[in-house]
């Protein structure tokens, strides 16, 4: 695993133009899919926020203080070792919640998460949501159903770094990525994504090298673009199509 990357403390900008309204800027998925009156009490309790790349969110022990309902950007979930050494575990995005861990009562994180793509969406204080989960059971049920679709990332994550070759992960983690941002060119540093696959950083340069070369993608001073997205699944190891299929599955059995 590579050593840990220096990362900021929390900050916060100021709200952008164009992400001070609810009605332009509400795309969380668990939100939008909550009854209205519940939709209006989480938003009631809850600020808009622009969050930087490399802000951590929870850290690993330490007490939840926020929770957070994104819009846009990408979140990786990461377990830091004694000696510090990390690797990500798990990406959130706008389908997501930062703060599992108070939805069963607890209070401390088991992992990091930082914003790895710059993100926005709403912030709420960990005792309002606490407050409003006693009043609020579709967003309790909705939550306890993202926990799930977050455990079947670790679980095919953990099986993704053991089994397979650098260039399969990631391209796992480029498609993974790419859902959630919804473009196809997003910022992305060979030191960063070494620390998110667990890996070293010059196995990083091969690994987006062959990918480069069969025109998959395009990697040049920090920004990524997917040229070739069925080409890249393809490249990807069978852990992409595991992950999406089953929370495929679980959508539909909510239905």
């Amino acid at each position: 695993m590579a050593d840990r990357i220096p990362i900021p403390t929390a900050q916060f900008a100021a709200t952008p133009p164009g992400v001070d309204g609810v009605s332009r800027s509400l795309q969380n998925a668990i939100l939008l899919g909550l009854p209205r009156k519940e939709r209006a009490l989480i938003l009631s309790k809850s600020e808009v926020v622009r969050l930087r790349a490399r802000t951590i969110l929870t850290e690993m022990a330490e007490p939840i203080e926020f929770c957070y309902f994104l819009n846009a950007g990408v979140i990786s979930i990461i377990h830091v070792m004694t000696d510090a050494k990390s690797v990500e575990v798990g990406l959130t995005g706008r389908e997501g919640f930062v703060g599992l861990p108070l939805i069963v009562g607890y209070s401390t994180s088991p992992t990091r998460a930082i914003v790895q793509i710059e993100a926005h969406g709403y912030k709420i204080r960990a005792q309002n949501l606490k407050n409003a989960l006693r009043i609020c059971p579709k967003l309790v049920e909705s939550l306890h159903r993202y926990s799930q679709e977050l455990s079947i990332q670790a679980i095919q994550i953990a099986a993704c770094n053991r089994l397979h070759e650098v260039d399969e992960r990631l391209a796992r983690w480029l498609l993974m990525s790419h859902d959630r941002v919804g473009e196809s060119t997003f910022p992305l540093t060979q030191e960063f994504i070494s620390h998110m696959l667990g890996t070293r950083r010059a196995s990083v340069t091969v690994a987006a090298g062959i990918l480069q070369k069969a025109g998959l993608i395009n990697y040049s001073r920090g920004q990524v673009t997917i040229e070739d997205r069925a080409g890249l699944e393809d490249a990807a190891c069978e852990c992409y199509a595991g992950i999406v299929q089953q929370i495929d599955r679980w959508h539909k059995d909510s239905r």
